[in-house]
């Protein structure tokens, strides 16, 4: 059975950036609809199976990797709650989870 996801607020507001930057970017909303889709879709199949994704050195914190995409999430009994969204492009050093 599938635990319920959880969108922390910080998750949010990078989904809603960088969807915002490709939408930009191409000037037109196809490819952010698409990764959009893509990173959903990827969520809810850590909803159904909650260790498909990468180990981190955090207790119940896995990482499910979407293209360019680290989607951090937490396991927790009831449900699962996506902390950030990482560009794997980006500078390591700034990333705080």
């Amino acid at each position: 059975m599938a635990k319920k996801i959880d969108w922390s607020e910080r998750a949010r507001k990078e989904l809603f950036e960088i969807l915002k930057y490709w939408t930009k970017r191409h000037k037109s909303k196809t490819y952010s609809e698409y990764l959009n889709r893509l990173l959903i879709e990827s969520v809810e199949h850590v909803a159904e199976q909650p260790e498909s994704g990468k180990p981190t050195k955090f207790h119940n914190i896995r990482i499910k990797i979407v293209r360019d995409y680290l989607v951090y999430y937490r396991i927790d009994v009831e449900y699962i709650e996506v902390i950030p969204i990482w560009d794997s492009r980006r500078n390591p050093k700034k990333f705080k989870l």
